[in-house]
Protein backbone atom coordinates (compact mmCIF):
# COMPACT_ATOMS: atom_id res chain seq x y z
CA UNK A 1 0.00 0.00 0.00
CA UNK A 2 0.80 3.57 -0.09
CA UNK A 3 -0.31 6.83 1.25
CA UNK A 4 -0.04 8.17 -1.97
CA UNK A 5 -2.73 6.08 -3.06
CA UNK A 6 -5.97 7.14 -3.87
CA UNK A 7 -7.50 3.90 -3.73
CA UNK A 8 -5.67 2.72 -1.26
CA UNK A 9 -7.39 3.57 2.03
CA UNK A 10 -10.53 1.26 1.62
CA UNK A 11 -8.02 -1.65 1.68
CA UNK A 12 -5.96 -0.19 4.08
CA UNK A 13 -9.58 -0.31 6.52
CA UNK A 14 -10.41 -3.50 5.24
CA UNK A 15 -6.85 -4.71 7.04
CA UNK A 16 -7.46 -2.95 10.16
CA UNK A 17 -10.56 -5.43 10.07
CA UNK A 18 -8.53 -8.53 9.66
CA UNK A 19 -6.06 -7.25 11.86
CA UNK A 20 -8.59 -7.89 14.68
CA UNK A 21 -9.65 -11.48 13.41
CA UNK A 22 -8.20 -13.57 15.89
CA UNK A 23 -6.10 -16.22 13.51
CA UNK A 24 -4.82 -13.66 10.90
CA UNK A 25 -1.53 -12.28 11.15
CA UNK A 26 -2.31 -8.89 8.97
CA UNK A 27 0.45 -6.61 8.14
CA UNK A 28 1.00 -3.22 6.13
CA UNK A 29 3.83 -3.13 4.27
CA UNK A 30 3.90 0.53 2.49
CA UNK A 31 6.03 0.85 -0.89
CA UNK A 32 7.94 3.34 -2.06
CA UNK A 33 6.92 4.11 -6.11
CA UNK A 34 4.14 6.55 -5.46
CA UNK A 35 6.12 8.70 -3.02
CA UNK A 36 8.27 10.36 -6.87
CA UNK A 37 4.47 11.29 -8.34
CA UNK A 38 3.16 14.87 -8.72
CA UNK A 39 -0.42 15.21 -8.67
CA UNK A 40 -1.02 17.98 -10.13
CA UNK A 41 -1.08 20.89 -7.54
CA UNK A 42 -1.24 18.64 -4.41
CA UNK A 43 2.44 18.28 -5.45
CA UNK A 44 4.14 14.48 -3.97
CA UNK A 45 3.64 13.05 -0.50
CA UNK A 46 6.38 10.94 1.03
CA UNK A 47 4.74 8.20 2.34
CA UNK A 48 5.70 8.03 6.09
CA UNK A 49 6.15 4.27 6.21
CA UNK A 50 7.48 3.76 3.06
CA UNK A 51 10.89 1.68 2.22
CA UNK A 52 12.62 0.48 -0.80
CA UNK A 53 12.54 -3.26 0.77
CA UNK A 54 9.03 -3.15 0.69
CA UNK A 55 8.76 -2.72 -2.69
CA UNK A 56 11.54 -4.86 -3.40
CA UNK A 57 9.61 -7.28 -1.53
CA UNK A 58 6.52 -6.99 -3.73
CA UNK A 59 8.71 -6.71 -6.80
CA UNK A 60 9.76 -10.47 -5.55
CA UNK A 61 6.22 -11.68 -4.61
CA UNK A 62 4.93 -10.50 -8.15
CA UNK A 63 7.83 -12.45 -9.53
CA UNK A 64 6.18 -15.49 -7.81
CA UNK A 65 2.32 -15.06 -7.87
CA UNK A 66 1.28 -12.26 -9.31
CA UNK A 67 -0.97 -12.98 -11.93
CA UNK A 68 -0.03 -10.14 -13.99
CA UNK A 69 3.60 -10.14 -13.24
CA UNK A 70 3.69 -6.51 -12.09
CA UNK A 71 3.45 -4.86 -8.68
CA UNK A 72 0.38 -2.53 -7.92
CA UNK A 73 -1.62 -1.18 -4.94
CA UNK A 74 -3.74 -1.63 -3.11
CA UNK A 75 -2.55 -5.46 -3.20
CA UNK A 76 -2.67 -8.50 -0.87
CA UNK A 77 -1.23 -11.38 -0.31
CA UNK A 78 -2.21 -14.47 1.65
CA UNK A 79 0.09 -17.06 2.94
CA UNK A 80 2.65 -15.98 0.57
CA UNK A 81 0.57 -18.23 -2.18
CA UNK A 82 -1.90 -16.08 -3.59
CA UNK A 83 -2.50 -12.07 -3.87
CA UNK A 84 -6.03 -9.40 -5.36
CA UNK A 85 -6.52 -6.55 -5.33
CA UNK A 86 -6.36 -5.36 -1.71
CA UNK A 87 -9.93 -3.71 -1.66
CA UNK A 88 -11.69 -6.91 -2.87
CA UNK A 89 -12.75 -7.98 0.35
CA UNK A 90 -14.60 -11.17 -0.81
CA UNK A 91 -11.46 -12.32 -3.22
CA UNK A 92 -9.49 -11.74 0.40
CA UNK A 93 -11.63 -13.92 2.81
CA UNK A 94 -11.97 -16.08 0.09
CA UNK A 95 -8.40 -16.76 -0.40
CA UNK A 96 -8.23 -16.92 3.85
CA UNK A 97 -10.79 -19.29 4.10
CA UNK A 98 -9.13 -21.38 1.23
CA UNK A 99 -5.83 -21.62 3.28
CA UNK A 100 -8.22 -22.79 5.97
CA UNK A 101 -9.95 -25.06 4.58
CA UNK A 102 -6.60 -26.54 2.52
CA UNK A 103 -3.78 -25.95 4.35
CA UNK A 104 -0.31 -27.64 3.49
CA UNK A 105 1.80 -28.56 5.55
CA UNK A 106 2.28 -25.84 8.21
CA UNK A 107 4.11 -24.94 11.77
CA UNK A 108 2.37 -24.14 14.61
CA UNK A 109 4.52 -20.73 15.98
CA UNK A 110 4.07 -19.97 19.85
CA UNK A 111 5.30 -16.67 21.11
CA UNK A 112 5.12 -15.70 24.85
CA UNK A 113 6.82 -13.16 27.01
CA UNK A 114 10.72 -13.61 28.03
CA UNK A 115 13.07 -12.72 30.66
CA UNK A 116 13.43 -9.06 31.24
CA UNK A 117 11.25 -7.55 28.40
CA UNK A 118 12.34 -10.37 25.67
CA UNK A 119 10.31 -12.88 24.01
CA UNK A 120 10.49 -16.52 23.41
CA UNK A 121 9.64 -18.51 20.33
CA UNK A 122 8.38 -21.80 20.13
CA UNK A 123 7.85 -23.30 16.01
CA UNK A 124 6.92 -27.00 16.01
CA UNK A 125 4.58 -28.54 13.47
CA UNK A 126 5.54 -30.25 10.17
CA UNK A 127 6.59 -28.71 6.78
CA UNK A 128 9.81 -28.39 4.25
CA UNK A 129 13.01 -27.11 5.74
CA UNK A 130 14.87 -25.15 6.81
CA UNK A 131 13.14 -21.67 6.81
CA UNK A 132 14.54 -18.77 8.22
CA UNK A 133 12.68 -17.27 11.42
CA UNK A 134 11.72 -13.50 11.15
CA UNK A 135 11.00 -10.49 13.68
CA UNK A 136 8.48 -8.25 12.69
CA UNK A 137 8.01 -4.69 14.25
CA UNK A 138 4.93 -2.77 13.01
CA UNK A 139 3.30 0.47 14.26
CA UNK A 140 0.06 -0.66 15.81
CA UNK A 141 -1.59 2.59 14.83
CA UNK A 142 -1.10 6.10 13.32
CA UNK A 143 -2.98 8.27 11.92
CA UNK A 144 -1.66 10.77 8.89
CA UNK A 145 -2.63 14.14 7.71
CA UNK A 146 -1.20 13.87 4.19
CA UNK A 147 -0.39 16.94 2.97
CA UNK A 148 0.33 16.10 -0.80
CA UNK A 149 -0.89 13.90 -3.52
CA UNK A 150 -3.26 12.24 -4.38
CA UNK A 151 -4.66 11.64 -0.75
CA UNK A 152 -3.75 15.75 0.07
CA UNK A 153 -6.21 16.98 2.88
CA UNK A 154 -7.24 13.43 4.11
CA UNK A 155 -6.71 12.05 7.45
CA UNK A 156 -5.39 8.60 7.12
CA UNK A 157 -5.09 5.74 9.48
CA UNK A 158 -2.86 2.85 9.07
CA UNK A 159 -2.75 -0.32 11.51
CA UNK A 160 0.01 -2.72 11.58
CA UNK A 161 2.32 -0.60 9.32
CA UNK A 162 5.64 -2.61 9.43
CA UNK A 163 8.56 -0.38 10.73
CA UNK A 164 11.15 -3.26 10.19
CA UNK A 165 11.89 -6.70 9.44
CA UNK A 166 15.00 -8.51 11.26
CA UNK A 167 15.74 -12.21 10.65
CA UNK A 168 16.37 -13.96 14.60
CA UNK A 169 17.26 -17.37 13.53
CA UNK A 170 16.92 -20.58 11.35
CA UNK A 171 14.13 -23.19 11.74
CA UNK A 172 15.89 -26.51 11.15
CA UNK A 173 13.27 -29.13 10.79
CA UNK A 174 12.59 -29.62 14.43
CA UNK A 175 10.85 -28.35 17.03
CA UNK A 176 12.88 -25.49 18.32
CA UNK A 177 13.31 -22.76 20.61
CA UNK A 178 14.46 -19.11 19.59
CA UNK A 179 14.96 -16.32 22.32
CA UNK A 180 14.47 -12.91 21.78
CA UNK A 181 16.23 -10.94 24.08
CA UNK A 182 15.03 -7.32 23.33
CA UNK A 183 12.39 -7.19 20.18
CA UNK A 184 13.15 -3.23 19.82
CA UNK A 185 10.12 -2.26 20.61
CA UNK A 186 8.92 1.77 21.11
CA UNK A 187 5.81 2.75 22.55
CA UNK A 188 2.57 2.06 20.17
CA UNK A 189 4.51 -0.80 19.08
CA UNK A 190 3.79 -4.27 18.11
CA UNK A 191 5.48 -7.55 16.61
CA UNK A 192 5.46 -10.59 14.86
CA UNK A 193 6.79 -13.68 14.26
CA UNK A 194 6.90 -14.76 10.42
CA UNK A 195 8.76 -17.96 9.45
CA UNK A 196 9.30 -18.68 5.48
CA UNK A 197 11.60 -20.70 3.61
CA UNK A 198 13.09 -17.42 1.73
CA UNK A 199 11.83 -13.96 2.90
CA UNK A 200 9.20 -14.33 0.00
CA UNK A 201 8.24 -17.32 -0.02
CA UNK A 202 5.17 -19.64 1.19
CA UNK A 203 4.42 -18.51 5.02
CA UNK A 204 5.05 -22.07 6.80
CA UNK A 205 3.44 -20.19 10.18
CA UNK A 206 2.99 -16.95 12.25
CA UNK A 207 2.11 -15.38 14.95
CA UNK A 208 1.64 -12.28 16.51
CA UNK A 209 3.99 -11.16 19.95
CA UNK A 210 2.48 -10.79 23.19
CA UNK A 211 0.76 -7.11 23.22
CA UNK A 212 2.94 -4.77 24.71
CA UNK A 213 2.08 -2.54 27.78
CA UNK A 214 2.20 0.96 26.00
Amino acid sequence: TSQSCYSCPPAEAFLNDLAGMGEVVALEFHVDYWDQIVYGGAGQWKDVFSKPAWTDRQRAYALRISRAGRVYTPQMVVGGRAEMVGSRQSEVLDAIEDARRKPPPGLDVAVRDGPAGGIAVSVSGEAAGPAQVWLVRFKRRHETQVLGGENNGKTLVNAHAVLGMEAVGEWAGAAAEFAIPDPGLAAGEGCAILVQADPTGPVLGAAYCPMPNS
